[in-house]
């Protein structure tokens, strides 16, 4: 019973993610964006408290149960695990682990690369973000880019891994896991053996995925138990129940004696718990009057990165973000892209050859589940200034082709563009050219998506290190 419930909450929320990275439908992203904010590390980046709270609660409550239900990466290895054992002849094939330091090893790598800053090495770690990357890459979206090659290298590594060993990645390299079973030791309600009833067939050990279970020892070693209940279905002697167990050794056997309908009672709740919590919270190609093709923009040189509106700032962007892919998915303007450059690897940034921030658009900041990008109203975004346009006169079509244009002072959505005489002395008969005021833009790129110059704009948005507000 506990087992069929696990499997339906898992399939529920792993349907929700693929719906939500590929969006299938207009609005899918800040319909179901809210799975993403109860993932542990986006949690913890954006100092929400309340999810931490509630997970670390949960499994010092009923053990690993975040990573069984609501880890969409753990529920990909258990498919991938699933599908390790079609076929095979000997179903049964799990050993008990006695690895202890590699994951603690790891562990402080990642908290340290966190603290200093080393966001490669944590989008390439944290669960959620390499899923993110995998579902994003599959939508067909960052075709070119290293995305797709990192996300086809993480998933084969990571279904091998669980095709042949279940749970090697959750708990071997997986930080977000380690954490959670530091807690996971000392939850009240767990497996426990009876050691009265056990008939040592190690069938529950070599089928635990977890590989946590130790028959000869009648010990189960509940940092790597991630509450999947398999070993319940797998007794046939009764010897496995999930139950209040509290002695204050983690790691001991019970002996049986115990009312064992409290592990289904515990289980129910968490799962209310779980459901309670959810609750909270192609361009085509463009053609010059039908006859050819225009050329395509290429990406100018920034002097600083530009980083959405709803971040604070450009340090404070690449500090929190997962690299998650989710805005750059739920982006219906083409402006968010993965970065190449090395010091924010995979991390989203800003580019307007494709489409330009539009004012009214606000999807990115509404899905973003570390903070990084603050949730703004469209009224809200008109009051930030994330970067500042700069007019290459060589370019300009007024001042390169000798003719009218104008397209940035129309379409600037501030008014912070003006076309000027050229020639101040004589303006009834000189060409007018674009003056920007840096006090009135606000950097959202519609100037330079929209200048007809090629390959590259005549206007060019640079990011501001800090974010203005007016």
């Amino acid at each position: 019973m506990l087992k069929k419930i696990r499997i339906i909450l898992a399939t529920l929320v792993f349907i929700a993610f693929l719906l939500l990275f590929i969006n299938p439908w207009e609005g899918a992203p800040l319909q179901l964006s809210f799975l993403a904010k109860w993932q542990f590390l986006p949690a913890l980046l954006a100092f929400n408290l309340v999810v931490i709270a509630v997970l670390i609660v949960l499994t010092l409550l009923f053990g690993r149960i975040y990573c069984s239900v609501l880890c969409p990466l753990g529920i990909l290895q258990d498919i991938a695990g699933r599908l390790g054992r079609i076929g095979k002849k000997k179903k049964m094939r799990y050993t008990p682990s006695k690895e202890k330091k590699v994951r603690y090893i790891v562990w402080v790598v990642f908290v340290a690369s966190l603290i200093a800053g080393l966001n490669y090495l944590v989008v390439l770690l944290d669960p959620y973000g390499l899923f993110g990357k995998m579902m994003a890459s599959a939508s067909g979206k960052f075709v070119g880019s290293l995305v797709p090659i990192v996300a086809i290298a993480a998933f084969v590594i990571i279904a091998v891994l669980a095709w042949r060993n279940g749970r090697t990645w959750c708990n071997t390299i997986c930080p977000v896991g380690t954490t959670l079973g530091i807690f996971s030791r000392f939850a009240l309600f767990r497996p426990v053996i009876n050691a009265d009833a056990c008939k040592n067939c190690h069938a529950c050990e070599k089928k635990c995925k977890a590989s946590c279970i130790d028959i000869a020892a009648k010990k189960i070693d509940y940092s790597r138990c991630v509450d999947c209940f398999d070993c319940l279905d797998n007794c046939k002697f009764g010897a496995l129940k999930y139950k209040f167990a509290y002695k204050g050794d983690s790691s001991a056997p019970l002996r049986s004696g115990q009312n064992d309908n409290s592990g289904r009672r515990a289980f129910l709740a968490s799962s209310a718990m779980i459901a309670s919590a959810a609750t909270l919270g192609a361009q085509k190609k463009k053609v010059d009057g039908g006859l050819a093709a225009i050329l395509d923009k290429e990406v100018p040189q920034r002097t600083t990165p530009l980083t959405p509106f709803g971040s604070e700032s450009v340090k404070d962007f690449y500090k929190k973000c997962v690299a998650c892919q989710l805005c750059v998915s739920a982006c219906p303007n083409n402006v968010l892209r993965p970065s190449t450059d090395l010091d924010r690897l995979m991390q989203p940034e800003m580019s307007y050859e494709k489409g330009y921030c539009r004012p009214e658009c606000t999807e990115c900041s509404q899905v973003c589940p570390a903070g990084a990008i603050l949730p703004l109203t469209p009224e809200e975004k008109t009051q930030f200034h994330i970067g500042v346009a700069s007019v290459n006169r060589d370019l300009c079509v007024v001042e390169a082709d000798g003719v009218k244009c104008g397209n940035c002072a129309r379409h600037c959505p501030v008014g912070a563009i003006m076309m000027v005489p050229k020639d101040r002395e004589d303006p009834e008969n000189s060409p007018l050219i674009p003056v920007v005021d840096e006090a009135k833009c606000i950097g959202c790129g519609a100037c330079e998506n929209l200048c007809p110059a090629r390959p590259f704009s005549a206007i060019t948005v640079n990011g501001l290190s800090v974010h203005i507000k007016d």
